[in-house]
């Protein structure tokens, strides 16, 4: 299953997931965020080549802006994780992958959602409501996409912590789960903002992959 670890800011942990087999990393572009990624992390030490997915996570940015960081960074993929529009979203496909987050309470249809989205995104990802745009931290309710039509390749995300490989393994098995493209995480598995406890990452990825 493939993990995306998300709020990265030191170059040394960087480094660090593709020896752990983390297939994504995250980079937030949001200057609000404590895991904002020019904290401590240059252009140039993004940029470096490897073979983990750079995902460029933006927050109501303007196009220009998404596609300079595209080009300066060499995102694989943009994550829009604020008030998109479809027109919006339909403007930086163009130019690369785009994943939209959406951020779900208990009473939202997923479904009404994401219907204008379709045709202009590449893939979904679902997390917490929250007050704030960035991560909550808190669990995400799976079970509200169980009886869901997707329709597209989408990202869980949501309070994912140590302890939830089995329950993860159990969802990629449900009708929904083929759709399941990659699970992220991010707050439960940090010393403090953007400090990442790489054991826990390392320990995640491979308990989750072991039974997969």
């Amino acid at each position: 299953m493939r993990v995306k670890v998300c709020g990265m800011t030191l170059p040394e942990q960087l480094e660090q997931l593709e020896s752990l087999g983390v297939t994504f990393a995250g980079f937030i572009f949001y200057p609000k965020s404590p895991r904002y990624v020019f904290k401590g992390l240059t252009t140039s030490q993004i940029r470096k080549e490897n073979n983990v997915n750079k995902v460029g996570v933006f927050v109501n940015a303007s196009i220009e802006e998404v596609l300079h960081m595209v080009d300066e960074c060499r995102l694989h993929m943009v994550q829009l994780h604020g008030d998109e529009s479809p027109k919006y979203c339909e403007k930086i496909a163009d130019y690369v992958s785009v994943v939209k987050a959406f951020r779900i309470s208990e009473n939202d249809n997923i479904e009404w959602m994401i219907k204008n989205y379709m045709d202009v995104c590449d893939m979904f990802m679902f997390d917490t409501m929250g007050a704030g745009y960035g991560g909550t931290g808190v669990k995400f309710n799976w079970n509200m996409l169980k009886d869901a039509t997707i329709g597209k390749p989408f990202f869980l995300s949501g309070g994912i912590e140590p302890g939830d490989e089995d329950r993860l393994n159990e969802f990629a098995t449900l009708p929904i789960g083929k759709g399941l493209f990659a699970v992220d995480i991010n707050s439960k598995f940090e010393i403090s903002p953007g400090i990442k406890d790489m054991s826990k990452v390392k320990e995640f990825v491979t308990r989750l992959n072991s039974k997969y």
